[in-house]
């Protein structure tokens, strides 16, 4: 699904318009986006967990030359499913 299905399946659910559901959209993932720059998690019941991880530092290899190359530590968005999600995906 992209955001444009998913817009669609937004506005039809909640029965507005695809531009509402769509600044909906922008709004939702603009807060979740800063809070996790913030450094703050975000929670939400029955779906999961936005939160900010360290990838440590590490030793990778040139695709193109072979040569090792020394890749450096990295904050990445990490996401963890809820129980109820898991359980909805896999029923």
């Amino acid at each position: 699904m992209n955001k444009a299905q998913l817009v669609e399946k937004m506005a039809t659910g909640a029965e507005v318009s695809k531009a509402v559901a769509s600044r909906a959209l922008d709004v939702f993932t603009d807060a979740v986006s800063n809070s996790l720059k913030d450094g703050d998690t975000v929670a939400l019941v029955d779906f999961g967990t936005f939160s900010v991880r360290l990838r440590a530092a590490r030793t990778g290899r040139n695709p193109k030359t072979g040569a090792e190359i020394q890749i450096a530590m990295a904050t990445i968005p990490s996401f963890k499913p809820a129980k109820t999600l898991k359980d909805r995906v896999n029923s």
